[in-house]
């Protein structure tokens, strides 16, 4: 896709579609690993035979995947002789460096070469792909019996969501992201930092409802040594470098800061004029809690990629962090030095959020929690110009089956993050708990864990996620203007207001009616 124009022209073009290097497999991609911990050992079972001799449904044919590039290529490469000798067909994965990936794919649409049948795309990219009509849509497979059977209701339903667009399925479920907070919980129940934070800040020390709450416990823990080496670590980690995703973390930050019940959708733009509401009094408070947090991390978290924010907690550094489901399954991987000390609960709210609609503040009784879908859910879309697409979707209908997704969902290593009933542990789902603790789970971490991601995932309140045009090039733009704000560059309001007019060059770029359709019916409102 194009740069937006403008004086931001030059600085996106920089990031060559760095701002887009989404959640994806951490310890295995090169630029996503973990440092700190070595990936377990734990595998998937068979599922299917092999073909029988001259039976093979698809002998002769090749399935090539485009994919962001990892060490042994993650969980495609365990499966590809599966696979192979399930079909007759031969799997090729083709791997490009993670910001690479959806340039590689579009190029291969726009020329309808149909080098690629499939890629791993993020859930984003369905707005852009869908209106160029590139995907196939495996709705004719789904419920075929000569596939592998996975049952899509199985998908909790903020993440299902993701899986369809306008009605049709194109994801075949696999990775389902979403954002929580980590706490050290044997830091929140000692004694000592009990009593004096208590006496600070004159309510008890706990698992933080609030960003208010996040911010006191942050403090109260930064410059304190908190992994016995005597030397003073920090109260919480985030990455903030510029194309590391950090616009992500703004979104599941800011989210109860505007959506509440009185505005349970309008975060992005007004729907009935494609106005960008970015720059509104609850996106710019936000933005101001989040610009203040950062005095409680370590400097260099300007600099940092996530891995680098991963390891600082993961070396026991850091009281507090919120991101993806990863962090969870690495912190129990041999290296790690808070297994058994991590705890988890779906991310903060607020005591009050600007209701777009009625342009006021709506304080609240309880605090305001917002649920979110935040990152990529990576998983596989079939293109058009696919030379194989019954082979292609056999693959990934393979990995999406109960057996193989409960164990992607224990490990941390692979990227692929829970979100399906049989993840959960009852009551609220089905799984059982010694599948995790067979993968080397602490119990408690476990449960904490999943808790919180069975609340995030059915919280009735879940941030507006952005499946248009040009959803990718929005986000590159909020992502230069966030790191402009957190380096003190800008003020909070200067940065929004800078995306706002950025935001609303590229929907003059787009056609502002094509767009206004298609946000319109991303909310499900007529058309």
């Amino acid at each position: 896709m194009m740069a937006p124009s403008g004086s931001l022209a030059a600085a996106l073009a920089a990031l060559a579609f760095a701002a887009s290097a989404q959640h994806s497999q951490p310890a295995q991609d090169e630029e996503y690993k973990s440092s700190i911990v070595t990936a377990g050992d734990i595998a998937p079972p068979r599922v299917v035979p092999p073909c029988p001799p001259g039976k093979c449904r698809f002998a002769g044919q090749t399935v090539t995947v485009l994919m962001a590039k990892e060490d042994q290529a993650g969980a495609l490469r365990e499966i590809k002789a599966e696979f192979e000798a399930a079909t007759g067909a031969k799997l090729n994965l083709d791997e490009v460096p993670l910001q690479a990936l959806f340039a590689s794919f579009m190029s291969d649409l726009t020329n309808r070469l149909g080098k690629y049948d499939a890629a791993y795309a993020g859930a984003w990219w369905l707005g852009e792909l869908v209106a160029g009509d590139y995907l196939v849509s495996y709705d004719r497979y789904y419920n075929d019996p000569r596939f592998p059977k996975w049952d899509i209701n199985r998908v909790l339903p903020a993440p299902r969501r993701l899986l369809s667009y306008a009605g049709r399925k194109y994801m075949v479920a696999n990775d389902h992201d979403g954002q929580v907070m980590y706490y050290r919980r044997d830091l929140l129940e000692d004694p000592q930092h009990r009593a004096a934070f208590a006496a600070r800040y004159g309510y008890p020390l706990g698992v933080p409802a609030t960003w208010k709450q996040f911010r006191d416990v942050a403090e109260h823990f930064n410059g304190k040594d908190l992994n016995g080496d005597g030397a003073p670590d920090h109260g919480l980690t985030m990455h903030l470098k510029v194309g590391g995703q950090g616009m992500f973390h703004f979104m599941s930050f800011s989210a109860p800061f505007v959506i509440g019940p009185h505005n349970p959708n309008l975060y992005w733009f007004d729907p009935r004029t494609m106005k960008p509401l970015i720059e509104s009094p609850g996106h710019v408070r936000a933005l101001e809690a989040l610009v203040d947090l950062v005095q409680f991390g370590p400097k260099d978290m300007l600099r940092w990629d996530l891995h680098q924010s991963w390891d600082l907690f993961l070396s026991g550094r850091a009281a507090l962090a919120f991101t993806w489901g990863d962090l969870g399954g690495l912190a129990q991987d041999r290296g790690s030095k808070v297994r058994g000390r991590t705890g988890a609960a779906p991310m903060p709210g607020t005591t009050a959020y600007y209701s777009v609609p009625e342009q006021r503040w709506v304080n609240t009784a309880a605090p305001n929690s917002v649920g979110n879908t935040t990152g990529g859910s990576w998983a596989a879309v079939i293109s058009k110009y696919s030379k194989a697409p019954e082979a292609t979707y056999y693959l990934f209908a393979l990995m999406a089956t109960r057996e193989k997704s409960e164990v992607y969902a224990v490990r941390g290593w692979d990227g692929i993050d829970p979100g399906r009933t049989f993840h959960f542990l009852p009551p609220e789902g089905t799984a059982n708990i010694d599948v995790y603790l067979k993968a080397g789970w602490n119990e408690t971490d476990v449960r904490d864990y999943l808790r919180a991601y069975f609340h995030n995932f059915n919280n009735p309140l879940q941030f507006p996620y952005l499946r248009i045009p040009g959803a990718y090039s929005y986000w590159q733009a909020l992502d230069v203007h966030l790191a402009e704000a957190v380096a003190g560059q800008l003020s909070p309001q200067a940065a929004l207001q800078a995306a706002a007019v950025d935001f609303e060059e590229i929907t003059i770029r787009l056609g502002r009616d094509n767009q206004r359709r298609a946000y319109q019916g991303s909310l499900g409102l007529p058309r």
